[in-house]
């Protein structure tokens, strides 16, 4: 007969394997780790890498209600925009394009990635680096791989977590993020990090969260990989003419620019728009009536690093700004 601690971890391991219904109501925290640990030695995870990643954490209550917490609205794009494109972050913003002079045009030179927009990321994740995140990253994705409710996924980051631990990246006292395990400068995740991370200063270790030679050269390496063309904008905002068909609108429909131009679309600045063959959507964030955008592929480089039409506006325009 089974003990009831080697059922409680055959459970854990058998819901994990099923896509996982709810660790927290079948294994304790301690049985889940123990699983975790196990196939984290198989991966090549040292025990001592394992001790000092575990020390101390437990289930935190804190990361399961932000995780189940479900927004009271939707912001609108105003809200938005108004809320992230403030006049103090884009001072801030010109503040950081200028330290980091230097180091940026030879980020650029190496990835192909302009500045502004480099900046315009790190800006809207963090504030420039302002703020991280103070979650102890391994602790919360325990949390939320135990929990169930997206243990595959949680599990998989955690897994990687523990693995950049052990290259000696960054220590786990050191490894901190937001609630969800997004981590450092970037906030990327730990698979992100894997892949996309760069060692950028080349001190031998990826260290994106006092880094910030690695930080903001992992932002471009991301842009960069993800197909970054650094011959086109991301976009800009443009006039619709009256009457102009919201059915249009969105990043499913593409046209050639020139044939935007001949539906009557110009540029909000009033400049000249180029007859171009470059494929173009139209969006309008704020519905008919409000500002209209015109973007470009690079747009959706920008919404590879977080689907949203809004973050990525966000972005370009605070891009524009900063530079």
């Amino acid at each position: 007969m089974l003990n009831r601690r080697t059922l409680l971890t055959r459970v854990a391991a058998l819901s994990v394997l099923s896509g996982g219904a709810a660790h927290a109501a079948t294994a304790s925290f301690d049985a889940f780790l123990q699983g975790v640990a196990s196939e984290a030695r198989g991966a090549g995870v040292s025990q001592a890498t394992l001790q000092r990643a575990f020390a101390n954490i437990r289930p935190n209550e804190k990361v399961l209600e932000l995780d189940r917490r479900q927004p009271e609205f939707t912001l609108t794009w105003e809200q938005y925009r108004d809320g992230r494109i403030t006049a103090q972050r884009v001072e801030r913003g010109r503040q950081a394009y200028a330290e980091n002079a230097t180091l940026l045009d030879a980020i650029a030179t190496r990835f192909r990635v302009s500045p502004r927009i480099v900046v315009a990321v790190w800006g809207l994740e963090t504030n420039y680096g302002g703020f991280t995140g103070n979650y102890n990253t391994i602790e919360a994705l325990a949390t939320l791989a135990w929990d169930g409710r997206r243990s595959a996924f949680f599990r998989a980051e955690l897994m990687a977590a523990l693995s950049i631990l052990e290259r000696g990246d960054v220590a786990p006292e050191r490894m901190r993020g937001s609630y969800a395990g997004a981590m450092g400068h970037p906030q990327f995740m730990p698979t992100s990090f894997e892949r996309l991370a760069v060692d950028f200063d080349g001190d031998g270790r990826r260290d994106i969260w006092d880094n910030r030679a690695d930080a903001l050269g992992s932002i471009a390496n991301y842009l960069g990989r993800s197909g970054w063309d650094e011959t086109e904008r991301w976009g800009r905002e443009v006039l619709v003419p009256a009457g102009f068909d919201a059915a249009l609108a969105g990043r499913s429909t593409r046209k050639p620019l020139r044939e935007w131009l001949r539906l009557g679309v110009t540029a909000a600045d009033g400049t000249a728009l180029p007859p171009l063959d470059m494929p173009t959507s139209i969006l309008l964030p704020g519905g008919a009536g409000g500002q209209a955008f015109a973007v470009y592929q690079n747009f959706n480089v920008i919404r590879r690093y977080n689907p949203s039409d809004y973050y990525a506006l966000v972005v370009g325009m605070l891009s524009d700004r900063v530079a």
